[in-house]
């Protein structure tokens, strides 16, 4: 257990993070805790701990085993590789691409807020 709650927190200070419950010490470990770690991640997770305590056991890693912890462990990088999505702030210049009609804006427009929620509940798209 103490494994598996080390790699999933080296995963998570890489940037991987998968709704593991990592404790707050080595010995805070759940073996009942609720995860929110995705079906896609699972084959990563079972085959990077199993070569992580192999040794511990006094047995050797298929080189199989080997081949699909990389792959999957690449799968999961490439995955949290997305950067995330953001607006241009309102002090960015229009640039070269400002047609002719919208010389009126200098600057690119303001951000917008989204998605925002109603006093009923209601979603409004702006």
């Amino acid at each position: 257990m103490r494994r598996l709650d080390a790699m999933m927190a080296e995963w998570n200070a890489r940037g991987i993070r998968l709704g593991y419950p990592i404790p707050s010490s080595p010995e805070g470990g759940d073996l009942d805790a609720e995860t929110e770690v995705p079906d896609s991640a699972w084959t990563a997770i079972i085959t990077n701990g199993a070569i992580r305590i192999a040794p511990s056991f006094g047995k050797q890693v298929m080189p199989e085993t080997k081949v699909t912890a990389k792959q999957s462990y690449n799968t999961l990088l490439s995955l949290a590789a997305m950067p995330a999505e953001q607006q241009f702030p309102s002090t960015l210049p229009a640039g070269a691409g400002n047609k002719p009609w919208n010389y009126d804006r200098a600057f690119v427009a303001p951000p917008s807020d989204g998605i925002t929620t109603g006093p009923d509940g209601e979603l409004e798209f702006s």
